[in-house]
C-alpha cells in the first residue's frame, strides 16, 4: 500500500515568456503551422512547490480555479510521461501558487511542465541530458522545450526547435493582461496565409537589432476577433515603447522600454480599468538563478 509520507520538499520559481516577433509560414500536414518565433523569458513567474512521496502516486493541486488540476494538466503529463520514461518507482505531490495567468499567450503551463520535468529530473536522481527533456517537453507541448533553455531564443518548426542565442540588454517591460483568455487553436484555425514569399523580419532584426522590424502575423487575426486589444496596443506604442505586440495569440499585450521611467509612465496612463504591472526581461543566466534558487 502507498504511503504519503513526505521527504524533502524542493520549491521553484516558473516563469514567463513573451514573443519578440511571430511569423507563420505555412500549414503542416500534422494540423499545425509552420512558424518562426523570437522568445523571451520575463521576472513574471508562478511558484511550485514539489514533495516526494513514497509509492507511485502523482498528486497535483493548485490555487487558480479556472485551471483543471486534473490528469489532463500539462504538469501531471510531464511528471506522469517522466515517471513511464524512467521506470522510476517514486511518487510526487505538486502544489502550484499560479500568477501567470491562463489563456494570456506568456506561457504559464507549459513554464509549468518544463520546470516540472527539470526539478523531477534532479530530485528522482534521472541525470537526463536537456536534450532529453526537450524532446519529451516537445511531445506535451510546443512551447515547452523553449523553458528548457530560457533568456532569448529563435524558435522553428511548431516553435519547438530552439536554438539560443546571445542575451538582449535588459528592458523594462509593461504588460497588460485583458480580463479574458484567447483560445490559441481559435486564431490558428482563422489565419489567412499568402502565397507570396516574404523577407524574415525576424532575421533581419538578429542582424540589426532594430526593433521596428518586428512583428506578430497573428496580430490582424487577433484584433479582428478581439478588437479592444488592437486599442491597448495603440496606447503603449503612443507612448514611446520601442516594441508593442500582442504575446503568441494574446490576450497580453506588452511594450518594451528601455528607461524604466518611460515605463512607469505609461504604466500609470493607463488608468485603473485594466490589469497591468511592470516586470524586467530576464537573460538566460538570471532566468536560471531564478529557476533553481526557488522561493
Amino acid at each position: 500500500m502507498e504511503t504519503a509520507k513526505q521527504l524533502n520538499a524542493h520549491k521553484t520559481r516558473s516563469f514567463a515568456k513573451i514573443n519578440l516577433g511571430i511569423e507563420v509560414l505555412q500549414k503542416r500536414q500534422d494540423g499545425y503551422h509552420e512558424i518562426r518565433t523570437l522568445f523571451q523569458t520575463i521576472d513574471f513567474h508562478d511558484s511550485l512547490e514539489f514533495l516526494p512521496l513514497r509509492g507511485k502516486s502523482i498528486r497535483l493541486e493548485g490555487d487558480d480555479p479556472r485551471i483543471s488540476w486534473n490528469k489532463d494538466n500539462l504538469i501531471y503529463k510531464a511528471a506522469s510521461v517522466l515517471q513511464e520514461t524512467s521506470g522510476i518507482s517514486t511518487g510526487v505531490e505538486i502544489r502550484v501558487r499560479k500568477r501567470i495567468p491562463p489563456g494570456k499567450g506568456l506561457g504559464g503551463g507549459s513554464s509549468n511542465a518544463a520546470v516540472t520535468l527539470y526539478v523531477l529530473n534532479q530530485i528522482w536522481g534521472l541525470s537526463l541530458e536537456k536534450k532529453q527533456l526537450q524532446e519529451i517537453g516537445g511531445r506535451l507541448g510546443a512551447d515547452i522545450p523553449f523553458f528548457l533553455e530560457g533568456g532569448t531564443c529563435l524558435g522553428l518548426g511548431k516553435g519547438d526547435k530552439i536554438i539560443p542565442l546571445p542575451d538582449l540588454e535588459k528592458f523594462h517591460c509593461l504588460l497588460v493582461l485583458p480580463d479574458f483568455p484567447v483560445p490559441t487553436a481559435d486564431v490558428y484555425k482563422r489565419i489567412v496565409l499568402t502565397l507570396q514569399e516574404k523577407k524574415s523580419r525576424i532575421i533581419e532584426f538578429l542582424n540589426s537589432h532594430e526593433f521596428r522590424l518586428l512583428e506578430n502575423n497573428l496580430e490582424e487575426t487577433v484584433f479582428s476577433l478581439y478588437p479592444q486589444l488592437k486599442s491597448i496596443k495603440s496606447h503603449i506604442s503612443e507612448r514611446d515603447s520601442i516594441l508593442t505586440l500582442v504575446s503568441g495569440t494574446g490576450s497580453a499585450v506588452y511594450g518594451l522600454f528601455p528607461e524604466k521611467d518611460k515605463a512607469e509612465h505609461a504604466l500609470g496612463r493607463l488608468g485603473n480599468n485594466l490589469s497591468s504591472l511592470l516586470v524586467e526581461t530576464l537573460s538566460r543566466d538570471r532566468y536560471w538563478r531564478g529557476v533553481m534558487n526557488g522561493v
